[in-house]
């Protein structure tokens, strides 16, 4: 366990500065666009008090609530997210093909470490899942001081309050960000999981491999896309003549993907175990 924790340790250090750059990209689009509409709003509105552009449901007219702010800023707040899941993206190749690059390749010796080998694959999983889940914390924490910066830019005969709810479903980023129900949460990120742990699979068949892994990477990955993506067709769902209920058949897909889930883990294991060598 502590051999795996400095291995975890190890992955964070090494991306620790492009955490911190996609926190800034985050932090300067998303307060950026708030201040910005905002300002303008409260320009138009200083100049005219019985103006107001703010069209919403339950809101008294020309008053200003966040989650009015919130669905203004929705294209700025889908870019840096966009950015951050791209880089992750690039990063669980990165994470990998990283330690076979340069002249003293640093896999030899993460490969001759005392141990099981299957901790360097748990090791660089928890990685992605910290930078993951780690964006995700600071977003949540975000939104409290956006709030903060909205009550003290509008004064408080302008504003009403808004419920969390509200705001997340308000802006199409944050909702699927941070959904709102159990269910939501596993397809979201169980799938993205199932994405790493197909990836990193067929990393370990190219690099056991080589030319012909590359191949068998592409097939390894384009036969679990399509049992994905057919799964659902095939066991009936939303076929009215289906011999099982719609939550049966979501109980199977699930119950299918955790199966390839873990086939996926256990085949990873195994290439790094018995296939690549030192």
């Amino acid at each position: 366990m502590n051999r795996y924790l400095k291995l975890v340790h190890m992955e964070v250090h090494r991306f620790r500065y492009l955490m911190l750059f996609l926190m800034g990209i985050i932090l300067i689009f998303q307060v950026g666009a708030i201040i910005s509409v905002l300002s303008d709003e409260l320009s138009l509105k200083w100049e005219n008090p019985a103006y107001s552009s703010v069209r919403q449901p339950f809101v008294p007219e020309g008053m200003l609530s966040f989650t009015w702010v919130i669905s203004q800023t929705n294209f700025y707040f889908i870019i840096p997210i966009f950015i951050s899941i791209a880089v992750i993206g690039l990063y669980i190749f990165f994470i990998w093909y990283r330690d076979w690059l340069g002249k003293s390749t640093f896999i030899y010796r993460l490969l001759m470490l005392p141990g099981a080998r299957c901790q360097i694959y748990l090791a660089k999983l928890t990685a992605i899942l910290i930078f993951v889940f780690g964006l995700v914390s600071y977003q949540l924490l975000l939104l409290p001081v956006e709030k903060l910066l909205f009550q003290m830019m509008v004064p408080a005969e302008w504003r009403v309050d808004s419920y969390w709810p509200e705001v997340i479903s308000a802006n199409l980023a944050l909702d699927m960000l941070l959904p709102r129900n159990v269910e939501q949460f596993f397809t979201i990120y169980g799938a993205g999981i199932m994405a790493v742990l197909i990836i990193f699979t067929a990393i370990l068949l190219e690099r056991s491999y080589r030319r012909i892994g590359i191949l068998y990477g592409l097939l390894y990955v384009a036969v679990h896309v399509m049992a994905v993506m057919f799964l659902p067709d095939l066991l009936g769902i939303g076929n009215p003549d289906s011999f099982l209920y719609t939550d049966e058949i979501v109980g199977l897909v699930f119950g299918i993907c955790l199966v390839l889930l873990m086939l996926s883990v256990l085949f990873g294991f195994r290439l790094l175990a018995k296939k690549i060598t030192v």
